[in-house]
């Protein structure tokens, strides 16, 4: 399928069949993290997040703290266990810092847990009322790869912040944004051979469609290669594709990855901005990390490549930013180093211009840049 064919052919989809798990959008992101004061801290001055709500000692929560961080749609909640009992540890001991829950924004959490639950989904949470002066909000999870949850979230009744139980979060030190807007797509990396169970059980469970395949002749260096699928909703507003390891001369990254990670779990979180080189260079500036640049070569084919890009391409190619067309236009891609000590969770920063691709023309150059870092962590 191409691009040129996903809107269409979603609509289409969904008009016959009917959308059994309508989805608003993504509601929140919760990282499980050794110590959520010092992430926030990280993200506000990193990355341009400002502080949002939060629940603690002081809000009457014995067992776990949250910080909530906001930049514009993107809602971030950076959890940490407050005792050795808490079972947020076994998953920090085992995985490290890195995403628990993918939260998704629906109208009713109820109906999105039972349909999601009788078409095969293991429960994490029953449908839950929470409710405080200000309103009430329902939320219901189910389990997704490894120990990734998602979470429904229905808030149409509520009028606080965040969530019942957290308290608004003031706070003197709040940088300014570095231009992120909302979450463009989140990738999975699941073991040998999950690609299509999962694909499947996106399909079955979540009525989700396969949006786009990559294979290995397409995902592939000299070292390494990689499966991929796209999984999108009804709407398109939320887009998961899921990635394998493919056979190599080497370890590719989703290998690296499974190992440091133990197990399957989110790779990165694509955000989105609308002016990629202003995003770049902020964060540059505030000490966040990029893949390094590709050959001369690569920017000599993209000019011949792709006409049209507004952007000069002398200066994209000095910041390291990759160029991708499809039939509705151009992207700017670009992606960070590991955030963690573990090589495991990143962030791509994407501006679409008219592109509903994912950047398949660079993933060539993406992954030679990922080698060159695998290399020098004695990883390949």
């Amino acid at each position: 399928m191409n691009t040129k064919d996903i809107a269409p052919t979603l609509e289409k989809i969904y008009a016959e069949a009917g959308d059994f798990l309508p989805l608003n959008g993504t509601d929140y992101v919760e990282f499980y993290v050794g110590n959520a004061k010092q992430a926030a801290h990280y993200y506000k001055t990193a990355f341009g997040f400002q502080s949002y709500a939060y629940k603690g000692l002081e809000t009457g929560s014995r067992d776990y703290a949250s910080y909530v961080v906001i930049q514009d749609k993107i809602k971030i909640v950076l959890t940490t266990p407050l005792n050795s009992k808490s079972p947020i540890n076994e998953h920090l001991t085992k995985h490290g810092d890195g995403v628990k829950v993918v939260a998704l924004w629906v109208d009713d959490a109820t109906k999105s847990y039972e349909e999601t639950v009788k078409r095969g989904a293991k429960p994490f949470m029953a449908p839950t009322k929470e409710e405080d002066e200000n309103g009430y909000v329902v939320r219901s999870g189910i389990y997704t790869y490894g120990e990734t949850v998602h979470m429904f979230v229905e808030r149409k009744n509520y009028n606080g912040t965040f969530l019942p139980g957290y308290v608004e979060w003031k706070s003197d030190y709040n940088p300014t944004s570095t231009g992120l807007k909302y979450i463009d797509h989140m990738v999975g990396n699941v073991g040998w051979n999950e690609m299509n169970v999962w694909v499947d059980w996106y399909s079955k469970v979540m009525g989700f469609i396969n949006l786009l395949t990559f294979d290995d002749k397409q995902i592939h260096t000299e070292y390494s290669a990689l499966m991929s699928k796209v999984m999108a909703n009804g709407n398109g507003r939320i887009k998961f594709p899921i990635n394998e390891p493919a056979e190599g001369k080497k370890k590719s990254q989703i290998e690296e990855y499974i190992e440091f990670y133990e197990g399957s779990g989110v790779q990165h979180i694509a955000v989105a901005t609308d002016d990629v080189l202003g995003t770049v260079r902020a964060l540059r500036s505030r000490g966040v990390e990029f893949l390094s640049a590709p050959p001369k070569a690569y920017y000599d084919d993209v000019k011949a490549r792709i006409p049209g890009v507004k952007e000069d391409i002398d200066t994209l190619a000095k910041e390291g930013i990759l160029i991708d067309c499809d039939e509705e236009g151009y992207l700017l891609q670009i992606f960070t180093k590991p955030i963690e000590d573990r090589p495991t969770l990143f962030f791509e920063i994407i501006q679409r211009e008219g592109a509903k691709g994912f950047g398949a023309g660079n993933f060539k150059a993406l992954f030679e840049s990922i080698e060159r870092e695998q290399a020098l962590r004695g990883t390949l």
